[in-house]
This record gives C-alpha cells, structure tokens and sequence, in this order.
C-alpha cells in the first residue's frame, strides 16, 4: 500500500511567476504520485500560470537610492528564498496599513473632542482605564486556556 500525499493549502495569493512554477511542480508531483499520470503536468502548469497572470500587478514602485550599508542590512535580514521585491512589497503594505490605523485613529479622537466640546459630557479616565484592563484580564485569560 502507498500512502496517500498531503498537499498543504497556501492562505496567501500567489504573488511572483517563481512562486506559481514552484507551486505548479509541487502539486504536478504530488498528482503524479496519487494518479500515475503525466499528463497532469502540463494542465497543472497552464492553470497555475493562468491564474498567475490573471492576478498580475501592472503598477511600479519608484526605484529607491538608498546607502549601500542599507543596502546590506536589508540583504542579511532577507528570509531565505525570500526576494527583495516580496520584502519591499510586504513593508510597504504594513506602511499602508499603518497609516490607515493611524489615521482611522486621529479621526476618532477629533471626533470625541468635537463631541466633548459640543456637550461638555465625557467619560471618566478611570471608568476607560478599568475597562481596557478588563478587557485585557479577559484576553489573558482567553490566551492561557
């Protein structure tokens, strides 16, 4: 008896040509060895390319000088396999959505002093305190479980 493969679902898009020719040969091993059949590859190729280009990125981030010790750290914290170009992208998303929660952030709080200053009503600093460390309590609590 053979043992059945296991293939592992990836939660993330697929995001470089390098990574869908990757997956492509992962998974054309993986149906080769569970079916017998080469005639596998070459679908499973075609539908991961296909899918590739459908979701292809056609914007360009400005090239950026930068100093070359830079240049070096930025070379030695790479994961391996990773790419320059995943390691810009990933930063630059986590920038994005920084400064989304930053600024979803500020607008609350110009909306509280607005409302305090309309109605002259506000909520005690040590009610708000007590609150978030209730809630912090419960999240530990959560957490250890």
């Amino acid at each position: 008896m053979s043992a059945e493969p296991t293939v592992k679902a990836h939660s993330r898009p697929i995001t470089n040509v390098g990574q869908a020719k990757s997956l492509a040969r992962n998974l054309t091993v993986v149906l080769t060895c569970a079916r017998g059949c080469l005639g596998y590859t070459a679908v499973l190729e075609a539908v991961v390319h296909t899918h590739y280009n459908r979701s292809m990125k056609t914007a360009v981030i400005p090239q950026v000088r930068v100093e070359p010790e830079l240049r070096a750290d930025l070379d030695s914290v790479l994961l391996p396999g990773e790419t320059l170009t995943e390691f810009v992208e990933a930063s630059v998303r986590r920038a994005i959505e920084f400064r989304r929660v930053q600024t979803d952030f500020t607008a609350r709080c110009d909306a509280s002093l607005a409302e305090y200053e309309r109605t002259g009503i506000s909520i005690p600093s040590d009610l708000v305190l007590s609150k978030l460390e209730a809630k912090i309590a419960a999240r530990v609590k959560q957490l250890r479980k």
